[in-house]
């Protein structure tokens, strides 16, 4: 057996640069190239791995700089996507703080079911320095590290306590890297002893590898009922998830729809799913859906998801599906996600394969003409009702939907626009014409702030024939903005659209809805007499000059009556530059989006002195009522 005597690191580094992911005709490097941020944990392990590569191999494992650890991983999940999971990065962080920082990342990945790699440095596996530096001690458990947090946050961890086992902990980690059903965060915790100590590595280990994607079909006499069941049903309706994008399917899912006639309602992860005109789509689906699509699911007699994993928005708290009667029939690569909602015909297959063998099966069938008729008409009601929030008012302050409307004017087709938290995730879910499967990247698994740069940064580096643009309000942008210099260093162009509404807009709101009046959600400063932040002056912070101040190309949109009108002529001159820009406007947080009749459970304090509190507790009672266990009916009838 040829072998090669290297360093733990070399040796991961190497296998990484030789891993490959197969999916049809792609053939993509599933590690395109590693994050790093080195401190005394990694620095002279993987550190000098990725260095003496960099002499040796330059093509073979490209390093990037971050800023901080989380907006690292964050960079890696928006990337993932891009290439609907195919390829993603390599994180490595130092010790201590540095993998802790990564915490968020790993959450961020699992939850949304995308790739990254997570390499945290971790103590000495010998002991004979303990304590090092920043290592935390336990007295009741030796073993634990810092590392052990990613456990319920990792699809995959392990730690390589001996050289030998970076062999099993390195494929281990691939497999599930590349497996559609198990992905999210992997993470291989690195001793710092260990990263730097020799080993026998045999070529087998370092030659290229091939991961093939699996893409399984659904059994053929399920599909014959889920067939049977759809003719039957009076008024079926599909909700569009993430693994419609993820599995490639929103050609088949435009087939399936014009062949069949039904509806489709989508999640946050599914837009994109066909584009906004289509005359099957009515939009999003949920608490932050359109009146279109929740109007259809609140009738339907057959939901049919693909690729949903129905959070409590796309369920609207279990209250959109309000049919006595009504079956699920889930479609999903995720037998966890198939069995959801006490689905009466579980399909565990690919979104793709799936849509295509049933439209084998249904060929024939069409709605009835008065149900087409229903969603055409309610399509159009919502599309009319977005044309009217579009509409410059000429307000000096202007709404988020006019702001909205502004970016999508300016926009091209192929543009992303990227989000993650507060009020303007709910806007766009609703009010964002998607032109194009990829166009609308929000991650709202765990809508995560300070995730909206840096996975911009990610969409730009995977796709630079589309433009990333990146709509933040002032909140999420305070969270974590340090990856601007990381994109001003590399010269990637990307927008940024910085919202400025003195506060958190999206609690704001929530906090009047469950009687709290706003408290905590303000931008102001300290009332000594008062003891809150309630009364104070609004903060003189201003966020253009601290973009300006890392080296990205600044635009000011001044607050006046043509302030929609500069922002779409901002926008236009951002994408016509050949750098990064950061736009920045002033809005009023009190102008909403239209309603859209979706609702979210967040409990009302059940008792207080306080009226508003007392109010809407007894609103909150009252939407209850209509909350379902959504265990859908059975198909017992089917031999009938």
């Amino acid at each position: 057996m040829t072998t090669r005597r290297m360093t733990v690191s070399q040796a991961l580094v190497e296998f990484l640069g030789h891993q490959y992911t197969v999916d049809g005709d792609y053939r993509e490097r599933t590690i395109v190239g590693t994050f790093g941020i080195f401190g005394h944990g990694n620095v002279a392990g993987v550190g000098q791995a990725l260095k003496q590569f960099s002499v040796d191999q330059p093509e073979l494992m490209p390093y990037y700089q971050a800023r901080n650890e989380q907006g690292m991983v964050h960079e890696s999940i928006a990337y993932s996507r891009m290439t609907r999971r195919r390829s993603t990065f390599a994180c490595a962080a130092s010790v201590g703080p540095g993998a802790t920082n990564m915490l968020t990342g790993a959450a961020v990945a699992t939850t949304n079911r995308l790739p990254v790699l997570l390499l945290p440095s971790d103590t000495f596996a010998t002991r004979v320095s303990d304590p090092v530096l920043q290592q935390l001690e336990l007295p009741h458990d030796a073993s634990m590290s810092v590392n052990d947090a990613f456990k319920p946050l990792s699809r995959f961890f392990d730690r390589v306590h001996r050289p030998e086992q970076l062999f099993s902990a390195a494929l281990g980690a691939m497999r599930v890297l590349t497996d559609p059903v198990e992905t999210g965060a992997v993470t291989i915790a690195l001793p710092e002893d260990v990263q730097a100590e020799v080993i026998d590595v045999p070529a087998e280990f370092l030659a290229d590898r091939e991961w093939h994607i699996r893409r399984p079909r659904p059994d053929a006499g399920l599909m014959a009922e889920v067939a049977r069941q759809i003719a039957k049903a009076k008024k079926p309706f599909i909700v569009a998830g993430g693994g419609v994008i993820y599995s490639d399917a929103a050609e088949a899912l435009r087939l399936f729809v014009e062949a069949t006639g039904i509806p489709v309602g989508m999640s946050q992860a599914g837009v994109g799913s066909l584009n906004w005109d289509h005359p099957q789509n009515m939009g999003a689906v949920g608490a932050t859906g359109t009146t279109a699509a929740n109007r259809l699911a609140a009738e339907a007699d057959v939901i049919i998801g693909i690729g949903t994993r129905y959070s409590d928005f796309t369920a609207a708290s279990r209250t959109a599906f309000q049919n006595p009667d009504v079956k699920f029939i889930n479609i999903n690569i995720a037998s966890f996600d198939a069995f959801k909602h006490g689905s009466a015909l579980p399909v565990v297959a690919d979104a793709r394969e799936s849509i295509v063998e049933l439209s084998s099966a249904l060929a024939g069938f069409r709605i009835d003409s008065a149900y087409a008729s229903e969603a055409a008409r309610q399509k159009e009601i919502w599309d009319f009702e977005v044309d009217k929030a579009f509409v410059d008012r000429g307000l000096v302050l202007p709404s988020q939907t006019e702001i909205i409307g502004a970016v999508q004017e300016a926009s091209d087709p192929r543009d992303v626009v990227v989000c993650a938290a507060g009020s303007l995730p709910g806007d766009l879910h609703k009010l964002w014409r998607v032109r194009d499967d990829l166009g609308y990247h929000v991650e709202y698994a765990f809508s995560c702030m300070g995730y909206e740069i840096a996975g911009g940064i990610g969409v730009a580096r995977a796709d630079k024939t589309r433009d990333a643009i990146v709509m933040v309000g002032d909140g999420s942008y305070l969270m974590m903005n340090s990856e601007i210099v990381s994109a001003v260093a590399e010269g990637i162009k990307f927008i940024i659209v910085l919202i400025q509404n003195h506060g958190y807009a999206s609690i704001g709101h929530l906090s009047e809805d469950v009687g709290s009046q706003r408290y905590g959600t303000l931008y102001r400063t300290h009332d000594k007499e008062g003891n809150n932040f309630e009364q104070g002056e609004i903060l003189p912070i201003d966020l253009a000059t601290n973009a300006e101040s890392y080296g990205m190309n600044v635009i000011r949109v001044e607050p006046s009556e043509n302030a929609i009108a500069d922002l779409s002529a901002a926008v236009k001159a951002a994408k016509a530059s050949n750098v990064a820009t950061l736009i920045h406007i002033n809005s009023d947080p009190l102008l909403y989006a239209p309603d859209g009749e979706g609702w979210w459970d967040v409990p009302v304090a059940a008792t207080s002195t306080l009226a508003s509190t007392q109010k809407a507790r007894a609103e909150y009672e009252e939407v209850q009522k209509t909350q379902k266990a959504h265990l859908g009916r059975g198909v017992s009838e089917r031999n009938n």
